[in-house]
């Protein structure tokens, strides 16, 4: 009896031992088919915070001068150069007569198409009075009036050559340029001379994106020179591309005062400054915040420990910063740096 007894206990040992082994063994499984959740990851991100302050623009371009007004002075007609009234740096005014073609023959041309006028204006009033006597045919009188009329266009044509032979300058300025000389044949459309008008000059140079949209027609820019150390030439922007080339660049036209029309002469090199301080506060971010271009502004704004995408309205830029007008707040903090591991509601970290 006491044996059997002890064969049970053993038997329920086992048993037991099993059903524990059995449970560790399910537990495991478990285990391995539900692993715990791993860890959420958190980008290391660079940041800055928008902040206020005055606004400086700083944009210095160099460029040279070129003339208010280049005026070629052409040929009108042909012919052998026969009176120049002019030589290099002459001061001329528009309209002022440069140059007198040789107009001899034109006028033996004139005389005898006049002549020719004449006679058939006497044979169309002869015929005409034929015809009222029934004496001479219509068509006779037509073909008269017809050679007449042609005769006349002639003569006036002849007119404007001789008239034309006398050459005036185009504009007022000075001869920059001579290509002739008395005696020289010069057939029509022939390049003369050349005037140029420096009562102001030009100035093109060339602006980046994000320097165009800080400026403006009629906006003041001071021009200095190396000639004259110390002075300032007063400038204003006449015109701003309204499409880059191909380098992406834009240009951009200033008119400069010439003081006497003599100071700054054509080709010289300036610089354009076109550097300005507001007296308005601007709200500002570092220009790498951006993840796209000024004109589809956006950036990662940081709340708590993730980020949200923000589209913003940009300004003027200066010194590696953006102005921004509208999207953000001052103490926003914005993402400079990490931006390309980024989306709406990734986790982040901030580091140094």
């Amino acid at each position: 009896m006491k044996r059997k007894h002890i064969t049970i206990i053993i038997i329920v040992a086992i048993v037991g031992l099993i059903v524990y082994q059995l449970s560790s063994n399910k537990k495991e499984l478990n285990a391995k088919n539900n692993p715990a959740p791993a860890p959420e990851i958190s980008i290391p991100v660079k940041a800055a915070t928008a902040v206020e302050k005055e606004l400086q623009m700083n944009i210095l371009k160099t460029g040279s001068l070129a003339p208010f007004i280049e005026a070629k002075v052409l040929s009108t007609g042909s012919g052998t150069v026969k009176q120049l009234y002019f030589k290099l740096g002459d001061k001329v005014v528009q309209g002022q007569p440069l140059i007198v073609l040789d107009t001899r023959l034109l006028q033996l041309d004139l005389q005898k198409s006049e002549s020719n006028v004449a006679k058939l204006r006497n044979d169309v009033q002869t015929y005409q009075e034929l015809l009222e006597g029934k004496a001479a045919t219509r068509e006779k009188v037509n073909e008269l009036r017809q050679s007449y009329s042609d005769a006349v266009n002639e003569s006036k044509q002849i007119r404007k050559q001789i008239a034309d032979a006398s050459i005036k300058s185009p504009t007022t300025g000075v001869i920059a340029q001579k290509t002739i000389e008395e005696g020289v044949y010069v057939n029509s459309g022939a390049e003369l001379a050349t005037v140029i008008n420096l009562s102001k000059a030009k100035v093109q140079v060339s602006l980046t994106e994000a320097e165009v949209y800080q400026i403006k027609v009629g906006q003041p820019v001071k021009i200095t020179t190396e000639v004259y150390k110390g002075k300032t030439f007063a400038g204003t922007v006449t015109f701003i591309s309204p499409q880059a080339d191909e380098t992406r660049s834009y240009q951009v036209e200033i008119m400069v005062t010439n003081p006497g029309g003599e100071m700054l002469r054509s080709g010289t090199f300036v610089y354009a400054d076109f550097s300005k301080k507001t007296t308005q506060q601007m709200l500002m971010i570092p220009r790498e915040a951006l993840t796209e271009s000024v004109q589809n502004a956006s950036v990662y704004v940081i709340q708590g420990n993730s980020v949200r995408l923000q589209e913003i309205k940009t300004g003027q830029e200066s010194e590696g910063l953006i102005a921004v007008t509208d999207g953000l707040k001052a103490g926003d903090v914005v993402v400079v740096s990490g931006q390309i591991n980024l989306k709406n509601g990734t986790k982040v970290s901030i580091s140094k």
